[in-house]
């Protein structure tokens, strides 16, 4: 039981992160954090959806693909992280008005806050949706990390996005990726010596 409530606190946890670090940071500078949120970015650009809404659908494809991939256990967790990160973009976007901040600096705390969320998720036997679920498969597959796989298959996702609204942005998006990628390795190469079960094995369960 507590080890349930511990893998259930940190996914919790680490959705909100990552829902707060979109939403506050990246999203009004039309920044996307990875594929998904790209995704959003434009379904938002183009039919005018609420961002959190259009979160959810830019997840719903992945998320039939990772239910035959890692099982019904991760799927769960994800379709859980999914619906935590979109209920608070959807409250933080629509109730609070953003402040004039510094792009860079919002840059910089988006990319620390979702790059602990992410990591957080893997963790935890979830992921935040979107990339991430192809990013888990081609990293199992292949051996490599999930961070910069993620990084690789987002890139188009990101062109995109700078085509449509503005060309900065992929510049943006890309040092955004580049260090919660390696955030999200850090958290998910650690050690935790008194919580073993919060490992990185994420397979089919």
């Amino acid at each position: 039981m507590k080890k349930k409530l511990i893998i259930y606190v940190c996914l919790l946890f680490g959705a909100s992160l990552q829902g707060i670090a979109m939403s506050l940071f990246l999203f009004p500078h039309s920044i996307p954090s990875g594929g998904a949120a790209g995704i959003a970015i434009l379904i938002n650009h183009w039919f005018h959806l609420s961002l959190g809404f259009s979160l959810w659908l830019a997840n719903i494809v992945f998320l039939l693909f990772a239910l035959k991939y890692f099982g019904y256990t991760w799927t769960i967790r994800t379709i859980i992280s999914v619906a935590t990160t979109s209920t608070i973009v959807s409250i933080l976007t629509s109730q609070f008005v953003h402040p004039h901040v510094h792009i860079l600096v919002d840059l910089a705390a988006g990319s620390l806050f979702f790059g602990i969320g992410v990591g957080l998720l893997i963790r935890a036997g979830a992921s935040s949706g979107g990339m991430v679920i192809p990013a888990l498969m081609i990293a199992s597959y292949k051996k490599w990390s999930p961070g910069k796989v993620m990084m690789g298959i987002n890139l188009f996702i990101f062109l995109l996005t700078a085509f449509v609204i503005d060309y900065k942005i992929v510049i943006y998006a890309i040092i955004c990726q580049f260090f919660s990628t390696n955030i999200i390795d850090f958290i998910y190469t650690l050690k935790f010596q008194n919580i073993s079960f919060l490992n990185a094995n994420w397979r089919k369960r």
